[in-house]
C-alpha cells in the first residue's frame, strides 16, 4: 500500500477559493495552481486505481482519465457558474459480468465515496424488483451485515412514493421494491481525507461495496431461473 500518497490541504483550499471566485478571469489567473492541485488528485486516483485493480477487474486504466473535468456543462442549468467546486471521478468495472461503478467526491466538509446504480434502465430495474419479489432475504442479509452498516449505514437512492406497477403495496419487501436507484455512500471527515491513511481508508470503502456489487451483478446477468443471460 502506497500510504505516502496523500491529499494535501492545498487541494481542498483551492476549491474553497474557487467557490468564492467562480469565474473565468480568476480561474485563468490561477490556472498554474489548479494544474498543480489536479496533479495531486490524479496521482491519488491512480494509486487508488492500482490498489483496487488487485481485487476487481476495471475498465478504467488511468487515474488521470478517471478524474472529471472541472468545467461545468451550463447549457441547460440555471446555475451558470463555470466551474465545479469539488474533485470528482469514477472507475468503471470491466465486462458485462461486473455491474456497478465506483465514484469519489472530494470537497471540504462534503467528501464521500459511493458506488452502485444511479440510473438503472427499465429492464434492469424490473429484473431487480422481480428478484426482490421472489427473494428479498439474500439482499437484506447484505444490507444488515456488520460491514455494510458500519460503512454505509443504509441503502440510498430515490424511491417511489407507492408500490411500483405490478407489485403489491403490502409486499413484505415493499421498502426495497420502491427503490429507483441503488446507492451506497461512505462519508469522510476532512481530517480523514488529509490523513496519511486516506488511501487505505478509501480502498477499504470500495472493497466493502463488493458484496453489494456481486449480488447485483449475479441478478442482472441471470434470468429468474438463475440461468446466465450473457
Amino acid at each position: 500500500m502506497e500510504n505516502q500518497i496523500t491529499i494535501p490541504k492545498s487541494s481542498l483550499d483551492f476549491l474553497q477559493q474557487l467557490k468564492t471566485n467562480n469565474n473565468k478571469p480568476w480561474f485563468d489567473a490561477n490556472k498554474p495552481t489548479y494544474l498543480k492541485e489536479l496533479n495531486y488528485i490524479e496521482t491519488f486516483a491512480d494509486a487508488l486505481l492500482h490498489e483496487l485493480s488487485k481485487t476487481d477487474v476495471l475498465e478504467t486504466k488511468s487515474g488521470k482519465k478517471s478524474v472529471y473535468r472541472i468545467y461545468r456543462d451550463i447549457r441547460f442549468s440555471k446555475d451558470k457558474t463555470p466551474f465545479k467546486t469539488f474533485w470528482g471521478g469514477s472507475y468503471t468495472r470491466a465486462t458485462a459480468a461486473r455491474r456497478g461503478g465506483y465514484y469519489f467526491h472530494l470537497e471540504e466538509g462534503n467528501s464521500f465515496f459511493a458506488g452502485g446504480f444511479w440510473g438503472p434502465n427499465a429492464a434492469d430495474l424490473k429484473r431487480i424488483r422481480t428478484e426482490f419479489d421472489h427473494d428479498s432475504e439474500s439482499f437484506e442479509k447484505i444490507l444488515n451485515s456488520k460491514s455494510f452498516v458500519s460503512n454505509f449505514g443504509t441503502l440510498q437512492g430515490e424511491q417511489l412514493k407507492t408500490a411500483p406497477k405490478g407489485f403489491d403495496v403490502n409486499h413484505k419487501a415493499i421498502d426495497l421494491l420502491r427503490y429507483k436507484q441503488f446507492l451506497v455512500i461512505k462519508r469522510f471527515t476532512d481530517d480523514e481525507v488529509l490523513s496519511p491513511d486516506f488511501l487505505e481508508l478509501a480502498l477499504d470503502a470500495f472493497k466493502n461495496m463488493r458484496p453489494f456489487f456481486d449480488y447485483m451483478s449475479e441478478v442482472l446477468t441471470t434470468d429468474t431461473n438463475g440461468a446466465s443471460i450473457l
